[in-house]
C-alpha cells in the first residue's frame, strides 16, 4: 500500500505543478517524530501543508497525533493544514482537520459521501485559491 501511497502523491505534485502551483514534497513524511506534511504548495497567494492518503475503501480512518502534527506544521510555516484523501477510481478531495467526523474512540474519519459534502475537488481547491 506504500508504494500506492507514494504514487498518489506523486500525481498530486504533478497536478499542482501543471496548474502553476510551486510544490515540494517532503520525502518520508511521517517516518520521523517531527511535524511534518507530505507536501507544500503555494501559488503565491495561499500557502497549503497537505497530507496526502490514499484508499481502495470509502471510509479513511486518521488518528489523533496525525491532525496535530499536521496542524503544527502548517502552523509553523504559516500555511493552511489539509488532508488530500484520493478515494480509488472516485478522484482527490481536500477537506480541512476541523471538518472531519470524530468517532466515538476520539479517532477521525472521513467517508466518500462526507468528503463530496464537506471537501474540495481538485479543480475546486485551485479555482478557489
Amino acid at each position: 500500500m506504500k508504494k500506492k501511497g507514494t504514487r498518489a502523491e506523486r500525481e498530486l505534485i504533478h497536478l499542482f505543478h501543471n496548474n502553476n502551483w510551486g510544490v515540494i514534497r517532503s520525502a518520508g513524511s511521517g517516518s520521523t517524530p517531527l511535524p511534518s506534511s507530505d507536501i507544500l504548495v503555494s501559488n503565491k497567494k495561499k500557502l497549503l501543508a497537505i497530507e496526502c492518503k490514499f484508499i481502495k475503501h470509502i471510509k479513511k480512518y486518521l488518528y489523533p497525533d496525525e491532525i496535530k502534527q499536521l496542524k503544527e506544521f502548517a502552523e509553523k510555516f504559516n500555511a493552511e493544514p489539509l488532508f488530500a484523501i484520493k478515494f480509488q477510481n472516485k478522484g482527490w478531495y481536500f477537506i480541512r482537520p476541523e471538518e472531519l467526523n470524530t468517532s466515538k474512540n476520539g479517532n477521525y474519519n472521513l467517508s466518500l459521501e462526507e468528503a463530496k459534502k464537506k471537501g474540495a475537488t481538485f479543480q475546486k481547491l485551485i479555482e478557489v485559491n
